[in-house]
């Protein structure tokens, strides 16, 4: 029998190197454990999707074998983004669905994502999934085999994001999938709705043969900057490799990063909504606060990480929830669940009443900022790191310290954060502020806080 890793039970999904951590013979174990544990949650039905990587239809049979022999009822809905499985989850399943994808991790990855009778699997479930898993035969033993179904829910997603989002006036946009799953089908959605689409690299291909398919970092946008820029498109869409993240690119050749794009829907949901909470997470940008409080909404800032915000969005029922990896929630019209896809449909909806949709695009509050800047630790530190910064700093002139997901130190003209990341062992800092000078000033105070922390920590700030 493989042992099971421990460390592939990450935070907010499952996560190894294929034939290595993350076996044929460690996923259907895993299938059986979640099969288990539907079946105590009231539920029967599962559906099961897979993303473009080379061992997604092995390591999908093998889940389906794990979650048959649970007594669990399987829909394969087959290739599909992780919004589809989703989407397949809560009209097909009884709120219970596993995505075997590997998201925007390098092609010998691949992982699960998961939710059960509703809930996405997270943190302490995915522990116990973890305890379940080393004793398989204990959850084999609920009375039948269960049967597999095919259906793909694409059909009817395309009929109800059709049905429930309109554009103003055709659009032409260009879209860069990467290779990954999302371009099987977004081309497709956006020409449905009216759009005319360029296609960069939507061929499904789980090798990513051109560059990676995750729009979180620059250097994967330059192609679909370069298409919009010299092509009669309007805007870009890019996508990751399983499709729940979105990004966006002008025709100036600007980046529009997540917690932009989030005050824009922000705007536009509460025009609907007014007074309704927009959460967001403590790594976004102070404007998104001002942008909601200035639109009649009430900011609401949580913990960082997908599945968190999904929670934090389903106790508060808040119609708009989204975070800076890209990770945008829809709970007004749709169903609250991340959708990359849905997500440039509610874009286009909004940009399609626009004469310049980029000049919109480009006006969105911004500050000096930096991206995401990672602080190496040992394995097992960060958490520790941080709440001894938390005991012990302090910060002058801050006029908040905010503790809910690491430091976030709030000054007049920016914030500093450094919280610990939950997937790697690495402190996550970020700084934002109105002018250079406050920049250096606000790293200046949060590289003191680390250091006093760890002294001999390499600090990229």
């Amino acid at each position: 029998m493989t042992a099971l890793t421990a460390g592939i039970f990450k935070a907010y999904d499952i996560r190894g190197i294929v034939d290595k951590t993350l076996t044929d013979e460690v996923v259907e174990r895993i299938g059986t454990a979640i099969g288990g544990l539907a079946l105590e949650r009231g539920a029967s039905r599962c559906a099961v999707g897979r993303d473009g990587r080379l061992s997604s239809p092995k390591l999908a049979r093998a889940l389906m074998r794990g979650l048959r022999t649970a007594g669990i009822d399987v829909i394969d809905i087959g290739l599909a983004t992780t919004p589809l499985l989703y989407f397949a989850a809560h009209h097909m399943a009884e709120g219970t669905g596993v995505q075997i994808t590997g998201s925007h991790n390098p092609p010998e990855y691949n992982g699960l994502k998961m939710m059960v009778a509703g809930k996405t699997l997270y943190g302490d479930d995915i522990q116990t999934l973890h305890e379940r898993a080393q004793d398989p035969t204990a959850y084999a033993a609920y009375g039948r085999q269960g049967a597999v179904s095919q259906d793909h829910p694409f059909e009817r997603y395309l009929r109800e994001v059709t049905g429930d989002v309109k554009v103003a006036r055709p659009m032409k946009i260009a879209i860069d999938a990467g290779n990954g799953v999302a371009g099987a089908f977004a081309p497709q959605l956006y020409r449905a709705m009216g759009c005319e689409v360029q296609e960069l690299y939507c061929e499904v291909d789980g090798t990513f043969p051109n560059h990676h398919p995750d729009p979180a970092h620059p250097e994967n946008l330059q192609e679909l900057i370069r298409a919009v820029q010299e092509g009669d498109a309007e805007i870009g869409l890019a996508f990751d490799g399983d499709g729940d993240r979105l990004g966006v690119v002008t025709k100036t050749g600007n980046i529009v990063w997540p917690d932009r794009q989030l005050m824009l829907f922000a705007r536009d949901v509460l025009r609907a909504r007014p007074g309704s909470q927009v959460i967001f997470d403590v790594k976004c940008s102070a404007h998104v606060a001002r942008t909601v409080r200035e639109a009649g909404g009430e900011p609401l800032m949580w913990r960082t990480g997908h599945s968190l915000i999904k929670a934090k969005l389903k106790e508060t029922k808040a119609p708009l929830a989204g975070e800076m990896s890209g990770h945008i929630f829809f709970n007004d019209r749709w169903p609250g669940f991340d959708d990359g896809l849905y997500a440039g449909a509610r874009l286009m909806e909004i940009l399609s009443r626009e004469a310049d949709p980029s000049a919109v695009l480009d006006a969105l509050p911004q500050s000096r900022s930096t991206p995401e800047l990672q602080v190496p630790v040992a394995e097992g530190e960060n958490h520790a790191l941080v709440t001894r910064m938390q005991e012990q700093a302090s910060f002058p002139g801050s006029t908040e310290v905010i503790t809910i997901d690491g430091l976030r130190v709030e000054y007049p003209d920016g914030f500093g954060l450094v919280r610990a990341s939950n997937t790697t062992p690495v402190l996550v800092c970020r700084f934002e502020s109105d002018t250079d000078e406050g920049l250096a000033r606000i790293q200046s105070a949060l590289r003191d806080a680390v250091l006093a922390a760890k002294p001999d920590a390499k600090l990229p700030f």
